[in-house]
């Protein structure tokens, strides 16, 4: 699909930001009524890019003249940003649907809104529209960027309003976003998914690679940067497929080349990489940059040739393990994390075992395992030979044990070195401690002030404790 900046997508700016004006006169008799300013809260569940979408909807919130709170009990106005990559995450969104309704029948003011991948699935409208007739909006993936217009329309409504897009080929950014930090942030530079991993509904529910402009993405990490921003990541589902259907196209490697150059940025980092399509070009550049993050999460999903052709991964173990092997004598220092599926249909113990000397040649520095999650409407959905529970916690709880193990020696490897980190935030169980980030992605805490957020400061790992680490500031 091709794309580029469009007067269609300026004009539904314009749009929008009429709209937000609109919103924004029903809200303020929303608090003549209440006698105070009305609270939103917005709940993410998922990744990197919903965790993005709920920052430019909390933005418009605040816009149209919300104040945020994180308790759902306090709010008027409760948004979930769900996730569907797996059945539980959707189980979550109907337990806590339950409970807010006990909440909205207490306060007759109180909206409900759904967004998100989740609400892509015909099925789950289906069932909100039967099970929970007290939601007033739902609207899904592809038309995020219409939320102030769809707020009016809940507004001048009393029943449940569902708009549910297809697909789209609009890319609307440039509207209000509320950064949860002020220090990093990420960055959309692409959307959807053209892979179709037999396993996975994200292909269905955010549709098919939609890149950004360049020129767009670079200006607006320019302004991030002279709002204080220190570190970008850059999102997408697969970076390495960024850019080719373009009008001019151009790699993922040659917009890090671009980004690099933007002077006051600090650290760059990206996810996710699919193995299939790591370039050479893009070792390079990782390797050259003095910028871009010792950290590549690289997903090998399993390790048995045939499991992985079942998923449609489109590589085989020994196409991947060459492909690390390339990148780490290209960068000796680099971090790699992965992803890995247990349990997928007609997976045996000899298939896991396959995984685990992946891990083990590998080394990876930590791995995200997940337990198979059947999505209707995948072709893995309607394989045969799905895997008896016992069977895939057998395999799950050996594979885990040989990942914690390998990243804790991975961990200990670093012990009574001195490496950069990013001052991200108090510690939660100490406040006299910062948590800071290596460029490896790993943790470390140590003892200093809340000044310090946002810094790059040189610290020693004086102790491993596993899978963070504790130390101290270097002057």
């Amino acid at each position: 699909m091709t794309r580029y900046t469009s007067t269609d997508d300026v004009q539904e700016e314009n749009l929008q930001r009429e709209y937000m004006e609109k919103a924004a006169v029903y809200v303020s008799a929303l608090k003549e009524e209440l006698g105070r300013t009305p609270r939103g809260c917005v709940v993410t569940f998922g990744c990197q890019m919903n965790a993005r979408d709920s920052e430019k909807l909390s933005g418009i919130l605040i816009k149209i003249g919300y104040e945020l709170t994180e308790s759902e009990e306090e709010a008027d106005l409760v948004l979930y940003n769900t996730c569907t990559v797996r059945d539980n995450a959707n189980q979550r969104v109907y337990g806590r649907l339950g409970y807010l309704n006990s909440l909205k029948k207490k306060n007759p003011h109180m909206r409900i809104l759904l967004c998100g991948c989740m609400m892509q699935e015909p099925a789950v409208i289906e069932k909100i529209r039967k099970s929970y007739r007290f939601v007033d909006l739902i609207f899904g993936t592809h038309n995020i960027f219409k939320f102030a217009q769809l707020l009016v329309t809940m507004y001048e409504n009393q029943e449940m309003i569902v708009d549910i897009w297809q697909e789209t080929d609009q890319i609307v950014e440039q509207l209000p976003v509320n950064r949860k930090y002020s220090y990093k942030s990420g960055i959309n530079i692409m959307f959807g998914c053209n892979n179709f991993c037999s396993y996975c509904i994200v292909p269905y529910v955010r549709g098919r690679e939609r890149s950004r402009d360049p020129k767009e993405i670079l200006r607006e990490i320019e302004r991030l940067v002279e709002d204080g921003v220190v570190e970008i990541m850059l999102l997408g589902q697969n970076v390495n497929s960024y850019g080719k259907n373009l009008e001019h196209p151009i790699t993922f490697a040659a917009l890090l080349r671009e980004v690099e150059k933007i002077e006051g940025l600090k650290r760059i980092r990206f996810m996710t990489s699919h193995p299939k399509d790591l370039s050479d070009e893009l070792i390079e550049v990782m390797r050259d940059s003095k910028k871009i993050c010792r950290h590549l999460h690289l997903p090998v999903q399993a390790g048995s040739d045939r499991i992985l052709k079942a998923m449609n991964r489109r590589y085989t173990k020994e196409q991947y393990l060459a492909l690390v092997e390339k990148i780490r004598t290209a960068i000796p220092d680099i971090a790699i994390t992965t992803d890995i599926i247990v349990g997928f249909p007609g997976e045996t113990l000899a298939d896991v075992e396959e995984t685990i000397d992946v891990v083990r040649k590998v080394q990876y520095d930590n791995a995200f395992t997940f337990i198979y999650s059947k999505r209707t409407g995948t072709p893995a959905a309607a394989m045969e030979e799905q895997v008896p529970e016992a069977v895939v916690r057998e395999g799950f709880d050996k594979l885990l044990k040989v990942v914690q193990d390998t990243a804790r020696e991975r961990a200990a490897l670093l012990q009574g070195k001195v490496m950069e980190a990013l001052v991200e935030e108090v510690n939660e169980q100490d406040a006299s401690l910062m948590t800071g980030r290596l460029s490896n992605n790993m943790l470390v805490h140590f003892p200093a002030d809340v000044s310090m957020l946002g810094r790059l400061v040189r610290v020693s790992l004086d102790t491993c404790h596993g899978f963070y680490y504790t130390g101290h500031i270097v002057d």
